[in-house]
């Protein structure tokens, strides 16, 4: 017989419960006492249309972002993250279930699929942790009945409240979370998911991007660098499909980014929004810190898609570019060693991969019908685990072809294939000397070879995301 005990139980506790015991069991049984870890809580920060490289420690000149910028240097900073489906709802939907938008069947804004009990929220309530969702949802009506704790709004930056009075999104984000983590049991472990509006556009609005107005005296004397591809040339080397004006990327790149003044000003605002949420994030952490739970806290910021900044010109997401598909990932983990604090790795991780970190974390194992890995084997083995280095991206049309095409893709660190099926058309980029993604070179016959490798091994892995 063994027994499991938390660690947190008290010597004088531990005494009386082992003279219980031993009063009690039958003559014969052994008891083999087996202390264990207290159960790590987790924190997942969930920012919206924030790319890898919206932080000051990754090299953005600009932006301001102090609170993450320490996180990272108290954990890891994964550089090459990606999501395998860079919209809202569906790149939501794989975060909780851990699987490809071709098995948990949410392809924009529907619910999806796969059972709340294969969810990473459903298994650790089902194992009696304190489960907390804020902010956005996008999966369909919001499952409060599967949350102790769930507040769910998004689509405004002000949000109107029951009185009546207008609340910035971000800020009703901080308060939700820290009424949480007060009203929270202290005798059960906690998951919250901070589900941030910021920073997405409020796209019904001409302004876009409309932050706190405390936050406008940031990068007031700044100019935001434009990319060397925010050109028309650059947009005119996409495909004809994508390359016109009935093509939704470029009808936001004019609500955004058509004149230089307009560039500024929403850039501007977009990182004023970007430095809100990292001052909720620190006010969130410091809670944690002061209620003395933070170095039994794993945890995770990361965002739902990348975003172009007038790159290729265009504006939003979807499609298989660097700035849509690469994402931002820092880890805090208790566990971590001293000597890997502050570190970057540079492996292929995903959005897949989140769900099964937060479950092994919790010492829970993933269910089968999860596809990602657990993440945590990178900076707590000895050695580093055999891990991959390519993974299949899907998006499926919305609306019609005309206004956001389906694209699939074969993505390397050094290559990327890129298919859009309703145009049978293929694209082959060399990433290491052309990161931009400006000279497609499908029709290069010295690069034929290559093409049929990436076109057949495209082929199996969509094949096993299904």
């Amino acid at each position: 017989m063994r027994l499991r005990l938390p660690r947190s139980l008290t010597h004088i506790g531990f005494l009386l419960f082992a003279c219980l015991l031993l009063a009690t069991r039958p003559a014969f049984a052994e008891v083999e006492v087996e202390l264990v870890e207290k159960p790590m809580n987790i924190l997942v920060l969930y920012a919206d249309d924030w790319r890898h490289d919206t932080l000051g420690i990754a090299g953005n000149k600009i932006v301001q972002t102090p609170n993450l910028d320490r996180v990272a240097r108290q954990g890891m900073r994964f550089t090459h993250n990606c999501v395998t489906t860079s919209i809202c709802g569906v790149s939501r939907a794989t975060l909780f279930t851990g699987q490809w938008m071709s098995r948990h069947g949410n392809t924009a804004f529907k619910p999806f699929n796969t059972p709340w009990s294969e969810t990473y929220p459903g298994l650790l309530r089902q194992k009696g942790y304190f489960v907390g969702h804020v902010g956005k949802w996008h999966n369909g009506k919001f499952p409060a009945e599967h949350f102790d704790f769930g507040r769910s709004y998004f689509g405004t930056h002000w949000v109107t409240q029951a009185d009546g009075s207008k609340i910035h999104v971000t800020q009703k984000n901080e308060i939700d979370a820290l009424d949480f983590l007060r009203a929270r049991p202290a005798d059960k472990p906690f998951c919250l998911t901070v589900a941030f509006f910021a920073t997405h556009a409020e796209d019904r609005n001409p302004l876009q991007f409309l932050p706190q107005p405390q936050s406008m005296e940031l990068y007031q004397d700044v100019t935001i660098p434009v990319a060397p591809n925010a050109t028309d040339e650059s947009f005119h080397r996409l495909p004809e499909f994508i390359a016109n004006e009935k093509n939704e990327g470029r009808n936001r790149w004019h609500w955004r980014f058509d004149t230089p003044e307009k560039y500024q000003t929403m850039m501007k605002n977009y990182y004023r929004l970007a430095s809100e949420v990292d001052s909720t994030c620190g006010r969130v952490l410091h809670e944690l810190d002061t209620q003395g739970v933070l170095d039994n806290t794993l945890v995770i910021f990361t965002t739902d898609n990348g975003y172009y900044h007038a790159e290729h010109g265009l504006a939003d997401k979807w499609y298989p570019h660097q700035e849509s598909i690469r994402v931002p990932l820092i880890i805090r983990d208790p566990r971590m060693e001293a000597s890997k604090l502050g570190h970057t790795n540079d492996d292929l991780t995903l959005n897949v991969d989140l769900a099964p970190t937060i479950l092994q974390a919790a010492g829970i194992r993933p269910p089968k019908t999860m596809q990602g890995r657990d993440i945590s084997p990178l900076y707590l083995a000895d050695s580093k685990p055999q891990w991959r280095d390519e993974f299949f991206y899907e998006h499926a049309m919305l609306r019609s072809k005309d206004f956001i095409p389906a694209s699939e893709a074969l993505v390397r660190k050094d290559w990327k294939y890129f298919y859009w099926p309703e145009f049978d058309r293929e694209q082959l980029f060399d990433l290491q000397t052309d990161p931009m993604e400006e000279n497609d070179l499908v029709a290069d016959p010295t690069q034929s070879k290559r093409l049929t490798e990436m076109r057949a091994r495209f082929a199996e892995l969509k094949a096993e995301a299904r």
